[in-house]
């Protein structure tokens, strides 16, 4: 800050102002005007007003190097605002970008950019594309609109985002490889323990392309898919994914994957846990080797029939770290609630020994019950109010207790279709209630486990964070390899929401922390900094506390908020 004096007819006055840069030009703004040499000469009792105002100059500078300075800010109620100046920036992102930095994805991208030797910044493009990806979920063409709501603005183009696309299908195998190994550097890697599953995404087209192929959707939708296999580690953290085409067989796509994973990231020693959909005899075989294991869930249903017996028999059952033998039809609903009774058994099937463990549980049975009283509401509110659409059921569809009669009961054709509750259909599956099945080649106790297994909805929540928070699907690409991009920026941007989430102690949903790093905007005042204008909560003072900075000053002076961005990237 400096003094200006502007002299006119009648009088000489005295200002503070202030120079800055705005967009690349030098520019000043006055700070405080300090009145007319005059009234300075009277209020200070004969001492110079020029020499006062350098001083008292000095002193401003003083304050604001040690951010002690009050700012005065100038509005004018007649005068209109610049056209076509942004003046809200979101702070949110800062601190994905701790993450991003500690995780040296820079690193990485400047390791591919001395390969290819482009002249577009991958690091710039690939962090815009992942904090965009969690916080304005969008099109690569609005996630490129919508760059430049952050403090640091983009320096790229829209068509160099789809040119390095290419680069990072080209070099995801490398990208992944890479940021497992310095994933350890900032966390303890929980690999004793992956957890793999599939999920698949559609495409709003209708003719096959590339991988995009009709196969069993998991949103039942008549498009054309991929899908998407994902290794998750004991933590939660994603680990490795791959992109297949959508008529593959899901059995078929985790050995491929493991084996990448096994060789890339020098693993050995590890126990991988899938559901009952992905748990062929071969996957089993192929983790029964080399100290490798499994845990699977096991369908009851689809046991033999005398394991089926053994399974649903009411004899012979065991509490966790109890040795006492149970009758679980003499259990009382309130004192046994919370209990979880199990049985177990070796057995050979396919050339594959394993260990069958079957638990049972009141809780799990209400849970059941639950589900099913309300999808039998469902069935007789159809039934009374709309038979019509009444068609054909899917596996769990709540229409597979409609039953349809067109006979009477004397065995002749009826004029008119007639629908039931089918009480048959009821009675069958309540049979299954409260009991659950995993399969293991492991030899330890029970309690870890159905530990282990019970962390399998984490794999199945990261799937539901990336179709639904993240909005990875629709997907708008038509290249294989852009496609396979994409889902890489969306595979980098969960691993870093895990890293973040875990840090706040899993204290806040998905939901919480998006929204409030979408709402953490700063207002821009030019030459002085930023206010923010979002609300201070619980959530934003652990953020801070965390991250060891803070954005909730009453004005971030833009000497701060360079040591923030400094700081973030270190």
């Amino acid at each position: 800050m400096r003094l200006k004096i502007t002299e006119s007819k009648n009088a000489k006055s005295l200002y503070v102002i202030k120079s800055y840069r705005d967009n690349g030009k030098n520019t000043s703004k006055i700070v405080e005007k300090l009145g007319t040499y005059d009234e300075l000469l009277k209020k200070l009792n004969g001492q110079d007003p020029i020499e006062w105002a350098k001083k008292y100059i000095d002193e401003l500078n003083k304050k604001e190097q040690e951010d002690k300075r009050k700012i005065i800010v100038q509005y004018s109620p007649s005068k209109i605002i610049d056209k076509d100046q942004q003046l809200s920036f979101n702070g949110g992102y800062l601190f994905l970008q701790k993450i991003y930095y500690e995780l040296g994805l820079h690193k990485i991208c400047k390791e591919i950019s001395d390969k290819y030797k482009f002249d577009f910044d991958l690091n710039s493009i690939l962090s815009r594309l992942v904090y965009s990806r969690i916080i304005y979920p969008s099109s690569k063409l609005t996630t490129y609109q919508l760059s430049s709501r952050f403090i640091e603005q983009p320096n790229f183009e829209l068509h160099q985002i789809y040119r390095a696309l290419e680069v990072i299908a080209k070099e995801n195998d490398f990208i992944q490889s890479s940021l497992y190994k310095n994933s350890l550097k900032v966390s303890n890697r929980n690999t004793g323990v992956l957890y793999y599953d599939c999920t698949n995404y559609f495409f709003e087209i209708e003719q096959e392309d590339g991988n995009k192929e009709y196969g069993p959707s998991k949103e039942h939708r008549p498009n054309p898919i991929v899908q998407m296999g994902l290794f998750m580690d004991g933590d939660g953290i994603p680990l490795a994914f791959s992109i297949n085409n959508g008529s593959k067989n899901e059995q078929l796509t985790l050995k491929p994957l493991e084996k990448k994973i096994l060789s890339d990231f020098e693993l050995s020693k590890i126990v991988v846990c899938t559901d009952a959909g992905l748990a062929s005899n071969d996957n089993r075989k192929f983790n029964n080797i080399n100290g490798r294991a499994f845990i699977t869930t096991q369908s009851i249903k689809k046991l033999k029939d005398h394991l089926k017996s053994w399974a649903l028999d009411p004899n012979s059952w065991h509490l966790l770290n109890d040795n006492n033998v149970y009758n679980i039809s003499d259990l009382d609903d309130e004192k046994d609630k919370n209990k979880i009774f199990y049985k177990e058994r070796w057995i050979k099937e396919n050339d594959l020994e394993q260990r069958l463990i079957v638990t049972y549980s009141i809780k799990y049975r209400d849970y059941h019950r639950n589900i099913r009283n309300s999808q039998i509401e469902r069935a007789q509110k159809l039934i009374d109010s709309n038979p019509k659409k009444i068609g054909k059921p899917r596996q769990n569809d709540f229409k597979r207790f409609i039953e349809t009669k067109n006979f009477t009961p004397d065995g002749e054709l009826a004029e008119k279709e007639k629908y039931n509750i089918n009480t048959e259909q009821i009675l069958k599956e309540e049979a299954f209630d409260g009991f659950y099945a995993v399969c293991t080649n492991l030899e330890d106790n029970v309690s870890e486990i159905i530990k282990v297994n019970h962390r399998r909805w984490e794999i199945e929540e990261c799937f539901r964070i990336l179709k639904s928070e993240f909005k990875a699907r629709p997907v708008y690409l038509r290249k294989d390899d852009k496609i396979e991009a994409h889902f890489t920026t969306c595979f980098i941007s969960l691993i870093i929401y895990r890293f973040l989430e875990k840090r706040l102690d899993e204290k806040y949903t998905c939901h919480k922390i998006i929204k409030e790093l979408r709402d953490m905007n700063l207002y821009e005042i030019k030459g002085e900094g930023y206010i923010p204008t979002y609300t201070r909560n619980d959530f934003t003072d652990d953020l801070h506390k965390v991250f060891d900075f803070r954005t909730d000053y009453q004005i971030l002076t833009k000497q701060n908020i360079k040591k923030i961005i400094k700081n973030t990237k270190e």
